[in-house]
């Protein structure tokens, strides 16, 4: 009866509340009816012949049996009471609990939904937003790519070489998409570059996968043993020869040369120097001056980043550049620009000459979470004041990750740090987005500028821009200015801010301060007053 009712007990605690006032009442009478029931019953079996003697009778008496039956019972009451209240108490704080933690869930899962809303639901339409869109078409691209679609191109892909190539080739697949064939007994140069021109033929066919048509391009690489180089050279050289056939648009072939290989060597060797080129003190920023279109002067320079190698000599950003942000190297000279401007205008402004100084931020320094952090540091440890820097984003760059560009634009927005959209209308920007970046200026493209003289469509460019930027209260300047003719159309057109080698060409730091010291050709461009040598 006891197990009974213990396990009762038990079953009883997962019943909710007000059920389980009812099913507690019934447990508990048909508990009393059974032990009362046991009691009468085994009462009732009891008999005791006549002359029977009980050696206790003069011991225990009735009063003393019932007086300790009575405190048993109500010792074991209150303890059974004690213990049901603790239980209620622990069930209903689990209850509790669990009810507190339902509803944050709910919360959380409401607040995450609306994140959610709010970053991928257009606001204005209720349809989905661009971020939305892109992410869908990554996730469907990527489906794509990772589904038996991708591994039945390329076993239809492996067919076709097979049935292209004879008997005696060997085709097998290295990697990826990547597949070498090699022919043996070739009579003559001829029979390569026929083969080739067969297999790019036999991959560039469409491909029925899954009731739809895929169109792909090969590109091939060829190489002769042993005029192409060793044996252990000869796979790396069919592969510099492949990407020189992708770079010429793919779906083609070309042929072994020996200049293809120095190209990639050149790229490592230039990169293993690169990555000592700060502690080596090779890197050195010159300085193109901005001229203000209403009286002339100039009015600030952007800062232009040259690397000084010992033996290549000066080498332009458009070469390093690509292979920093390939080897990953392209924080580290970030990192110094940033610090190298603040010093040079704390040197300037020691020896008299306030300048305005505007750097270039790439994608890669944009999605460094501490980027803001570096350029408070950097202001604050040459006491450099923030509306001295001028931070410039190209135009595509900031519609490529518009989290990051606004979140590092509103960083510095609000420390004070002067912003601008460079190279203006190459991209396809949203205007409705770049309105609401706390950008100050906007730098049109130097490809309007070179034409503005002969051609009337970048003139119709140029005044757009212009009046579009005046219209959002930004200004405007015009880069890559190099005759009288175009400095007088953009003036004309309203141009707030000029910069060009018609003005002066990129120079050293310490050029920079002798021009203001009246050190500089004859009717070059003057100073304005905030950046006149005291």
């Amino acid at each position: 009866a006891s197990a009974a009712a213990l396990l009762i007990f038990f079953w009883l605690r997962k019943v909710s509340s007000r059920r389980g006032l009812i099913y507690q009442a019934t447990a508990a009478l048909v508990m009393g009816l059974a032990i009362s029931g046991m009691h009468y019953t085994g009462m009732a079996a009891a008999s005791f012949p006549d002359g029977t003697v009980c050696l206790s009778a003069n011991a225990l008496g009735g009063q003393s049996l019932g007086t300790l039956v009575v405190l048993a019972s109500v010792t074991l009451l209150a303890m059974t009471l004690f213990t049901s209240i603790l239980d209620a108490r622990m069930q209903s704080k689990t209850t509790q609990l669990a009810g507190s933690l339902e509803m944050t869930n709910a919360q959380l899962q409401a607040a995450n939904d609306e994140l959610h809303k709010r970053a991928f639901i257009d606001p204005l339409t209720g349809v989905g937003n661009r971020l939305l869109f892109e992410d869908r078409l990554r996730h469907a691209v990527s489906r794509i790519a990772r589904a038996e679609a991708g591994d039945s191109v390329l076993k239809e892909a492996a067919l076709r070489l097979l049935s292209v190539a004879r008997d005696s080739d060997t085709v097998a697949r290295v990697g990826g998409d990547e597949f070498v064939l090699l022919m043996e007994d070739v009579v003559s140069l001829a029979d390569c570059v026929t083969l080739a021109r067969r297999l790019v033929e036999a991959v560039g066919r469409p491909f029925e996968i899954a009731h739809r048509q895929v169109q792909i391009s090969g590109s091939v690489g060829i190489v002769v043993y042993p005029d192409h180089g060793r044996g252990d050279k000869l796979v790396a050289n069919a592969d510099a020869a492949m990407y020189a056939a992708k770079r010429a648009g793919g779906g083609t072939y070309a042929m072994f040369e020996s200049h293809m290989d120095i190209g990639a060597l050149e790229e490592l060797n230039l990169q293993n120097d690169l990555r000592h080129a700060v502690e080596l003190r090779q890197l050195q920023l010159y300085y193109q001056p901005k001229v203000d279109g209403r009286d002339g002067r100039i009015s600030g320079v952007e800062a232009l980043l040259r690397w000084n190698h010992p033996e290549r000599g000066m080498i332009l950003p458009g070469v390093f550049i690509p292979i920093a942000e390939r080897f990953g190297l392209i924080k580290g000279l970030g990192d110094w620009v940033i610090e190298e401007a603040c010093r040079q205008m704390h040197a300037w402004a020691v020896a008299g000459m306030r300048m305005r100084v505007a750097i270039n931020l790439s994608v890669h320094q944009l999605r460094q979470d501490d980027l803001v952090a570096r350029i408070q540091q950097a202001l604050d440890r040459y006491h450099v004041e923030a509306s001295q820097l001028l931070c410039e984003i190209t135009e595509s760059v900031a519609m490529d990750d518009i989290k990051a560009t606004h979140r590092a634009f509103d960083g510095l927005g609000r420390r004070g740090v002067y912003l601008s959209i460079d190279d203006f209308g190459t991209g396809y920007s949203s205007l409705s987005y770049l309105r609401k970046l706390p950008a100050r200026q906007l730098k049109i493209d130097q490809s309007f500028v070179k034409d503005l003289e002969v051609d009337s469509d970048a003139r119709a460019v140029v005044d757009a821009v212009v009046r579009l930027a005046h219209a959002l209260g930004l200004d405007v300047v015009a880069e890559g200015v190099e005759s009288a003719g175009q400095r007088d159309i953009l003036l004309k057109l309203g141009c707030d801010e000029l910069q060009g080698f018609f003005f002066a060409q990129p120079m050293p730091a310490d050029a920079m301060l002798a021009w203001a010291n009246l050190n500089r050709p004859e009717n070059a461009v003057d100073f304005s007053p905030s950046g006149i040598v005291g």
